[in-house]
């Protein structure tokens, strides 16, 4: 039988003998789940009132990013006194809409930046310097489009530029995948393409234990609001762990009703598919 690629497992109560036992779920059981979930956890309610940034949290100058992808590994140092930050502050869209929202301070954007616990020492000549930062804002793409968002401008002594990053405190504001409780996957949709109304492009990862490409079949459940994808990955192996090979694919998918806004929603992770081309739109950058 087809290996379903979920973990789930539905737990079915046998009432004529009283007996507990699992099954997995079928796709379309997970799918229903799955646009369930999406609806009553808040997920969709963030997806469409919410703050999801589309675009790069950070905007630095060409000399600035040079100088750190060439320095790879450098850590980071407060050397001067940081300002403290408001209490909220505003997003606001060009078509007027406005958030009010918590906003981060300047060390927290510091190792959101650069991903290094405080803890964490470097030698003097391997650390970004961090002397000051000015509270100001910056443009970024959304969901809901182009935003003037809250940000720190943060000034290096040893770096030939500042560097900004949004503000906004995404913990508190909420994310999409603290809404739905991602489940764990390495396996599932990765991307999609709108070919037209009616057909999506779609990419796919797996693993193999062989190494060997898979008959891999996708999977879609359409409901009003969502369009649910997945895959099926034939099962081959002894039953036992296995060093498994990632491998990917893609397919084209026929739809029954034209996709309009829907969003598209991969199974396996609970999330929409779009969280792998923009990732700060479902996860916090927040450390």
């Amino acid at each position: 039988m087809p290996r379903l690629v979920m973990t789930l497992l539905a737990v079915v109560l046998l009432l004529s003998s009283g007996q507990l036992w699992m099954r997995p779920l079928t796709f379309d059981e997970y799918a229903a789940w799955t646009a369930w979930t999406w609806r009553t956890s808040g997920a969709s309610e963030i997806w469409r009132k919410g703050f999801v940034p589309l675009g790069d949290l950070s905007a630095m100058s060409q000399e600035v990013y040079k100088q750190i992808e060439h320095d790879e590994e450098f850590g980071w140092v407060v050397a001067g006194p940081l300002p403290a930050p408001p209490a909220e502050a505003q997003v606001r869209w060009d078509d007027g809409s406005t958030m009010r929202v918590p906003v981060i301070g300047p060390r927290k954007a510091l190792q959101a930046l650069f991903h290094w616990p405080e803890e964490y020492t470097f030698p003097d000549g391997e650390a970004y310097k961090l002397t000051s930062a000015t509270y100001t804002t910056m443009r970024l793409e959304t969901l809901r489009g182009m935003a003037t968002v809250p940000a720190w401008r943060l000034h290096f002594s040893n770096l030939p530029g500042p560097i900004d990053y949004v503000a906004v405190d995404q913990d508190a504001v909420g994310t999409v995948e603290d809404a739905v409780e991602e489940r764990v996957s390495g396996e599932g949709i990765t991307d999609f393409k709108v070919l037209d109304e009616r057909t999506v492009w779609v990419s796919y990862d797996y693993g193999s234990c062989g190494g060997e490409p898979l008959d891999v079949r996708t999977r879609v459940s359409e409901k009003p609001d969502v369009v649910v994808l997945g895959i099926d990955v034939p099962y081959r192996g002894s039953g036992g762990p296995c060093a498994g090979v990632g491998l990917s694919g893609h397919d084209v998918i026929s739809l029954d009703q034209p996709l309009g806004d829907r969003v598209v929603l991969d199974v396996a992770s609970g999330l929409p598919v779009m969280c792998h081309r923009a990732p700060y739109a479902c996860h916090s950058s927040d450390p």
